[in-house]
């Protein structure tokens, strides 16, 4: 067997990265593809390795002479390669396919050595090598019958969203037998390039032969826990080099570095970032789809409509009021306005202090191993503390703690005594499992208390992080109008103010959403307190703080291990400020999801 690859094209979607260099000569964590990939092929003891050159061929041919590679290599030339598409390299390389059973790639990939292995091993003797189709895959596909043969292959123009279900992406990784090249694949690659021209792809042709009575080529499906990424732009690039992360705590450490997206990680449960995971219904999803082409298309409104979207569905004065992108823009506006200290407790959510800088907080610590304090315990300690403004987070993140609503006033009271501004975060409230309502974001007692001001992120309790919507209010009218002017006229866009439009109408939904969800978190904690060597830190918010106390065993360790091992990212708090011991924090999520951390955390802890 011998292996060809193609790598004649000039990638211009890498911009500077290929500017004096081909495309797979870029590196991923500081290994060129082209190394990766001769590489993987050299441990397949091979016949020879084929390689069709063009763009800045000597340059490549140069490099790779420098590798420490036992098969041998032969080169083909593609002198018209920025006229000619990858058909045509195949097309010059025509005559090695009829000599040798051949592995096909193209040179822009990087993918796991499990995933030639799945081709060679297969006993059939011509294969593609497909994926199921993700969101994030882009180029040709395929559907398959129930025996894998490949039915379509399906180009851009063919393409059809509603049918995604039934997709297979190419992996661009390929097993040609030398009887399948004489009598299928070279013939009609020399008959479709003598037609229809050089500028095409050679996918092209196999488009051609699956409509043969015997076209001779199945599909092999990759296994999904088998890792590849085709690397065409920067974004790719940089998506690449955390799942191919040298070691488990650099892939950690990127992914973290993200803040989000982890719908491109197929594989990924995502553990970490906390959205209510029972809500938005169907129906309202099914709402904004229908309207998505005039959302897509027509501009938002301003600051002010918006306003008047938040204050009607949470019954506040309009003036008291403003819509942000996400509660972290109007986390990061609010800390700007204050003169003088702020109280904070540690540990909390990080984009407060990280607002402030060290000499503008003054910083609380509960004493006890699960970081909870109650109101007395906050006046208590800043009562003689230099303070112009107080933060309280409720339930407060990670720990769960939640201060009672009757509590919360007390706190009021004490703050306008003393001449402090109150700032409570009400991002996870609907969470807390009470007999009655517990938020304080209501428009009386904003204005019984002229000192408080209140945040409210939507996109966790409603679970539309994507839309980034939050709220802030308070009766001080002219914070609220400096506020206002501070943020961007269109800080929101037309998807998020749709949401605040139409979401009063599915109040109901979001009740039953919330019921739901309180009675998954119970079981969800029972079945984590069963766990050995993890302590349970009570929480009424949609997250749960655990205590590793199994010798050796940290929470980094843990987290490497859980995200190597099971593909499940959960959030480490042994660095966090104020933390002092190995704890970890963990979404809920819906039932079936919980099942498999809290069987990954009994086989890990046990």
């Amino acid at each position: 067997m011998q292996a060809v690859i193609l790598a004649a094209g000039m990638g211009k979607r890498l911009k500077h990265l290929t500017q004096d260099a081909t495309k797979c000569m870029i590196k991923v964590n500081g290994v060129t593809l082209i190394e990766r990939m001769l590489s993987q092929l050299d441990s397949l003891k091979l016949e020879k390795i084929v390689v069709v050159v063009g763009y800045q061929s000597q340059k490549l041919i140069d490099y790779i002479s420098t590798l420490s590679i036992s098969t041998p290599i032969e080169y083909v030339d593609n002198p018209i390669y920025d006229s000619t598409n990858n058909i045509y390299s195949l097309f010059l390389a025509r005559e090695h396919l009829l000599n040798d059973d051949t592995l096909l790639l193209e040179s822009d990939l990087i993918f796991e050595d499990a995933a030639l292995e799945a081709l060679i091993n297969d006993p059939y003797p011509s294969l593609a090598l497909v994926a199921k189709f993700e969101s994030w895959m882009d180029g040709t596909v395929v559907t398959l019958d129930s025996e894998k043969n490949i039915v379509r292959f399906i180009g851009t123009s063919g393409f059809k969203y509603d049918d995604i279900k039934s997709y297979y992406k190419t992996v661009n990784i390929y097993k040609f037998s030398r009887d399948f090249s004489r009598t299928h694949y070279v013939p009609f690659l020399e008959a479709y390039c003598r037609a229809l021209g050089n500028n095409e792809y050679y996918e092209q042709v196999l488009k051609v032969i699956v409509n043969l009575e015997k076209p001779d080529i199945k599909a092999r499906v990759l296994d999904k826990n088998i890792s590849w990424y085709e690397i065409d732009d920067v974004q790719d690039l940089d998506i690449a080099e955390s799942i191919f992360a040298p070691t488990v705590s650099q892939k950690l450490s990127l992914l973290q570095k993200r803040y989000g997206g982890y719908w491109r990680y197929e594989k990924l449960i995502d553990f970490c970032y906390l959205v209510n995971p029972f809500y938005p219904s169907q129906k309202l999803l099914d709402e904004i789809k229908a309207n998505f082409e005039t959302l897509v298309c027509e501009y938002p409104s301003g600051m002010a409509v918006n306003s008047l979207l938040a204050a009607k569905y949470f019954d506040i004065s309009p003036d008291m009021i403003l819509v942000g992108n996400g509660a972290a823009e109007l986390i990061k506006s609010l800390m700007s306005k204050f003169d003088g200290k702020i109280g904070i407790t540690l540990p909390t959510f990080e984009e407060y202090p990280q607002r402030r800088s060290a000499d503008g907080t003054v910083c609380f610590t509960p004493s006890n191993s699960n970081y909870s304090y109650t109101a007395d315990d906050l006046m208590e300690y800043f009562a003689d503390k230099d303070i112009s403004s107080l933060l309280v987070i409720n339930p407060d993140n990670p720990s769960g703690n939640f201060i009672p609503k009757h509590d919360m006033l007390r706190l009021a009271s004490w703050a306008l005594e003393k001449g402090i501004k109150l700032v409570v975060d009400e991002s996870f409230i609907d969470f807390a499992k009470t007999e009655n309502d517990e938020f304080i974001l209501i428009n009386d007692l904003l204005i019984s208390y002229p000192n408080l001001i209140v945040i409210k992120s939507i996109s966790k309790s409603f679970g539309v992080p994507g839309f980034r919507l939050g709220i802030l209010a308070s009766a001080d009218k002219e914070l609220i109008a400096d506020l206002k002017k501070d943020v961007a006229i269109w800080n929101i866009n037309s998807f998020g103010e749709f949401f605040m439009q139409i979401f009063e109408k599915y109040k109901k939904d979001y009740t039953a959403a919330m019921s739901r969800f309180k009675e998954v978190r119970d079981d969800y904690v029972s079945e984590l307190s069963k766990i050995k060597h993890l302590r349970i830190i009570p929480s009424q918010a949609n997250y749960i703080m655990c205590e590793i106390t199994k010798d050796g065993m940290t929470a980094r360790r843990l987290t490497e291990e859980l995200l190597d091992e099971q593909h499940i990212l959960i959030k480490d708090l042994s660095t966090k400020k104020g933390i002092s011991g190995e704890y970890i924090r963990i979404a809920v999520k819906r039932s079936e999801e919980n099942q498999k951390l809290v069987d990954a955390l009994k086989e890990k802890l046990s």
